[in-house]
């Protein structure tokens, strides 16, 4: 495999287990112990959950950017 297929490929599969760790996290916390519902009130499990969803956000779509502004250049003009 090239070096360059290489690169793009190790960016798409850290991209996709970045977003899904991240995603499991939130739904774990806001869904299943649900710290998302105010069911009986403003309680501090939900001011703490989305404190880190307002945190976390733009801290994820940061790096994600960071990882794709570089640019990979998939090989060399071929030269007839």
């Amino acid at each position: 495999m090239d070096p360059e297929v290489a690169a793009y490929l190790k960016r798409i599969l850290n991209t996709i287990g970045i977003l899904f760790f991240w995603m499991c996290i939130n739904i774990a916390f806001g869904i299943m112990y649900g710290y998302a519902y105010f069911e009986q009130g403003l309680h501090i499990g939900n001011i703490l959950f989305y404190l880190w969803l307002l945190i976390s956000t733009p801290l994820v779509i940061w790096y994600l950017r960071k990882i794709w502004k570089e640019q990979v250049h998939f090989g060399e003009t071929l030269n007839d």
